[in-house]
């Protein structure tokens, strides 16, 4: 089925809505049903900073700049990334906000052995850390004490791929830090984050673009590779380095194990070097990738996307792209209509009619098997 114009996402829209008195309605769906702890599942995860206040940014108020907590949010990801079977697909820190693309993976979760879930779980919550805050190496008698636990290491199992664990573990040292540094006490997010289900291939790539596009689309930025804390600049950087590589396989390497994007989840779905897929890091939690596109159509796309939403740098869609949107099942409009109102088309979850189609209908049944 391809979607002409904006037609497809309008089915999409209307299949998550109803008019009530003249005005939409959206339903609101329970986390307990969106959650599901034995799947592999995509969300979009933002979270906002309290009063939508720029506490990562410059505030204009008191004119006082916190762009350097950007980074620590940025670093705490790399660092939850190695630590969780989550993979980051992509993420974007702004002045008043974060977005993140995350794919839990309880399959991987559940082949660690009782030992690696423990050393997990103590880098996670150290007992003991350096002066650098880092956390020191534990005991045997310590790592003892986490495993030997049969009901609580079957517990933290569970949390180390589950999404809102890792909000909680990437939000709550931030606030701290930030409250710190002010000597304030108080909430720094606003309330809890929020999720939305990434239900296939099509939403996936529409929503890294979007995250990817944040500061061009706020008007901080005006190329993707100038694009500070965000996922695309990474990869970018790692690929311009492995640019003067002579050897394929060398080059699939560092760009996909690389300095600065090598945390997070490679671009293509099946990464075509064997050396790629094999390479062990303790960086992130697998080297499965995302979307069935190489990384220099992703950036090719992602490029040509960032010109159209810009009313001066509008331009023909190269060759390359059509079979890529054809594959998403997307007109050059309606891809378009996607990423620049994805958070206004959208307020729980997103994916093709027949894939919301096809969710609905297993909440049903869960829900009916629940009550019967």
């Amino acid at each position: 089925m391809h979607l002409n114009g904006d037609v497809g996402f309008v089915m999409l829209w209307i299949s998550r809505s109803w008019r009530f008195n003249g005005a939409t309605v959206v339903p609101r769906v329970n986390r307990v049903e969106i959650f599901a702890d034995e799947e592999i599942q995509v969300f979009h995860l933002v979270n906002r900073c309290v009063r939508r206040t720029y506490l990562c940014g410059r505030d204009e108020e008191t004119g006082r700049d916190y762009s350097h907590r950007k980074q620590w949010i940025r670093d705490r990801l790399e660092v939850l990334a190695g630590i969780f079977a989550v993979d980051v697909l992509s993420f974007a820190v702004m002045s008043n906000h974060l977005h993140v693309v995350a794919r839990t993976r309880p399959d991987l979760v559940q082949k660690w052995s009782d030992d690696e879930v423990a050393l997990r779980w103590w880098n996670l919550f150290p007992q003991r850390r350096r002066q650098d805050k880092s956390p020191e190496e534990p005991t045997e008698f310590e790592l003892n004490h986490i495993r030997n636990d049969a009901s609580g290491l079957k517990g933290k199992r569970k949390r180390l791929s589950n999404v809102s664990w890792f909000m909680k573990c990437l939000a709550e040292p931030i606030a701290r830090l930030g409250n710190k540094e002010e000597n304030v006490t108080g909430h720094f997010w606003e309330g809890r984050f929020k999720a939305q289900p990434l239900l296939d291939e099509t939403a996936i790539a529409a929503c890294m673009v979007y995250v990817d596009l944040n500061p061009i689309r706020a008007g901080i930025a005006k190329t993707p590779e100038a694009s500070d804390f965000t996922s695309v600049k990474e990869r970018v950087a790692d690929r311009q380095s492995a640019g003067d590589v002579s050897s394929a396989d060398a080059q699939d390497v560092r760009i996909e194990h690389g300095e600065k994007a090598g945390w997070l989840a490679p671009v293509p779905l099946n990464p075509p070097r064997k050396k790629v897929r094999e390479k062990t890091s303790s960086r992130r939690a697998s080297n499965k990738g995302c979307l069935a596109m190489a990384l220099d159509q992703y950036l090719q796309l992602l490029d040509w996307t960032g010109r159209q939403l810009r009313t001066d740098k509008r331009g023909s869609i190269p060759i390359g792209l059509d079979p890529m949107l054809e594959r998403l099942q997307c007109s050059e409009e309606s891809w378009l209509d996607l990423v620049k109102n994805f958070r206004k088309r959208f307020r729980v979850e997103i994916g093709l009619p027949a894939t919301l189609q096809a969710a609905s209908s297993h909440r049903r049944s869960n829900r009916f098997t629940a009550q019967g």
